[in-house]
């Protein structure tokens, strides 16, 4: 029996290239929707419009969502975990904290996602190189954080802490993801955009009253862009990824999304880094890359399609 020609690679780095793009784009969009959309509005759009373009592709392709009660229970706390809160917690930061900052402090998720192993799962072996990743971002955090913790606590600390507080939440997130395994990858990612949806809608309601606002055109598109490209067609792209590179060439994105998102923030709001912030990011981007790199380059850079330990089959 012959094995099927691997897929031409170049395509595919293509594609990872685009999803840290559109990721770290996101955090543009959030600043710029946020300037005259309440926070938690502006979530809930962000994740119904997602949930109603995931249900369709879903559709498309011939796949119906669970029913039974456990999965739904399971999508809501995905949900919570993985949008609800983090989306809003940053979406609120961003309202004083450059985007530039924001992307570079939420790529900590891989570190804290290994503490949070190390403390309480345990499902994966620590080793010193992981230790070493920890370390780095670590530092980096307490660099661009401590200057201004110096000075005082302000609502820029708080909007910073908030945004490790999101990912701290993004890490427990891919940790509870784990009870997914035996799922298409696309109907949890669906599912908790529903579910998402259904949590953040009331509160639109009663909190913002989203029909008394004015919003922008420049925010209504920023919203549509988020929504439909850095959240939607970003995950449909991740689960190719999956599928043609394996789970570790595409965590790539998450170390590469950063000086991505710091240069988009940059040109298009012209934000600035401070010269410790720069040392920061320097840190946060080795520590990240450590956490996610394979123990062997030729792992990684392997084009073979054949499944890999930790990616998902259709």
């Amino acid at each position: 029996m012959t094995t099927p020609a691997p897929r031409p690679l170049f395509p595919e780095l293509l594609l990872l290239a685009a999803l840290a793009t559109l990721w770290g784009a996101s955090y543009t969009f959030i600043k710029i929707g946020v300037a005259t959309i309440p926070p938690v509005t502006f979530i809930a759009a962000r994740t119904l419009i997602a949930a109603l373009i995931l249900l369709m592709v879903l559709r498309l392709r011939g796949l119906s969502m669970p029913r039974d009660r456990l999965s739904w229970k399971r999508f809501a706390i995905q949900a919570a975990l993985n949008s609800v809160l983090p989306f809003t917690l940053i979406a609120w930061a961003e309202l004083t904290l450059d985007a530039g900052l924001a992307v570079i402090l939420n790529s900590t998720t891989p570190i804290f996602t290994f503490l949070i192993t190390i403390a309480v799962t345990r499902h994966e072996p620590a080793t010193l190189r992981k230790f070493f990743g920890v370390i780095a971002g670590m530092a980096g955090i307490c660099l661009i954080i401590g200057i201004e913790a110096l000075n005082g606590i302000g609502r820029e600390l708080l909007a910073q802490l908030a945004i490790i507080v999101a990912t701290i939440s993004y890490a427990g997130a891919a940790i509870f993801g784990r009870n997914f395994k035996d799922l298409d990858p696309m109907m949890p990612a669906a599912g908790s955009m529903v579910s998402g949806a259904v949590m953040l809608i009331p509160l639109s309601l009663v909190i913002d009253r989203p029909w008394t606002l004015s919003p922008s055109t420049d925010s209504l598109l920023a919203l549509l862009a988020l929504a439909v490209f850095s959240t939607a067609l970003a995950f449909c792209i991740f689960f190719r990824l999956v599928h043609t590179l394996g789970s570790v060439g595409t965590t790539a994105q998450a170390y590469l999304r950063v000086p991505i998102g710091v240069a988009i923030g940059s040109y298009f709001l012209s934000e600035t880094l401070s010269r410790t912030a720069w040392i920061g990011l320097i840190c946060v981007v080795a520590g990240v890359a450590a956490m996610t790199l394979p123990k062997r380059a030729k792992d990684a850079a392997a084009p073979s399609l054949t499944r890999l330990p930790g990616t998902y089959r259709r």
